[in-house]
């Protein structure tokens, strides 16, 4: 037995014992997330709250704001802009200056929408691009962050996943807030109603 399994014996074999989770359901609202909340919240944070009623819209928004730039989006619906093909290397986004995204479902409490890799295209995208598009269903909006984290935990298996809130800041240096300091400059989310 080398040196390394031995050790991860050891730790196997020293395990805490186990627990119950702690009771959330004081956190719970059983309220339904509210779209105005949700808006409001990503507004004070920095983004940008668009209410759309069909893709459509979202295309032409996109055409109107960023009519010159390199816009890229793994989302079918939207024709017309560069898709990211199967196996692509994450080093040719590196002059992306527009990526739109879909989410699962926002967080009214904190304005944060929720994605998975598959609706990334690539993992790097969100966190690449200049400026960051995300379109979510209006009717998918938790109040807190207690239920983004309960309706998560009912899902089945997904991969890499993250929490976006509003376009990348930072205050770190001389207490001044910084927009884009390490990631998108810009964060606009595209409500729309009903499933997509």
């Amino acid at each position: 037995m080398s040196s390394r399994d031995k050790i991860l014996a050891a730790v196997a074999n020293n395990q805490p014992a186990k627990i119950e989770l702690p009771d959330l359901s004081a956190f719970k609202t059983g309220k339904a997330g509210s779209v105005e909340q949700f808006a409001q919240v990503l507004t004070n944070i920095g983004g940008k709250a668009i209410h759309v009623n069909s893709w459509e819209e979202i295309a032409a928004f996109i055409t109107e704001n960023y009519s010159t730039t390199r816009v890229v989006t793994p989302i079918a619906e939207l024709t017309g802009f560069k898709g990211i093909p199967a196996n692509s290397d994450p080093h040719e986004l590196y002059n992306v200056e527009l990526a739109v995204i879909k989410a699962h479902f926002g967080v009214a409490e904190n304005g944060a929408v929720w994605i998975t890799e598959d609706n990334m295209g690539l993992r790097v995208l969100p966190f690449i691009t200049q400026h960051l598009a995300v379109v979510i269903d209006g009717g998918e909006i938790v109040p807190t962050m207690a239920e983004a984290y309960d309706k998560i935990s009912r899902l089945s298996s997904y991969g890499f996943a993250s929490f976006i809130a509003g376009p990348s800041k930072t205050a770190d240096i001389e207490q001044s807030l910084v927009i884009g300091a390490h990631g998108p400059r810009s964060m606009t989310v595209f409500i729309m109603p009903g499933r997509f």
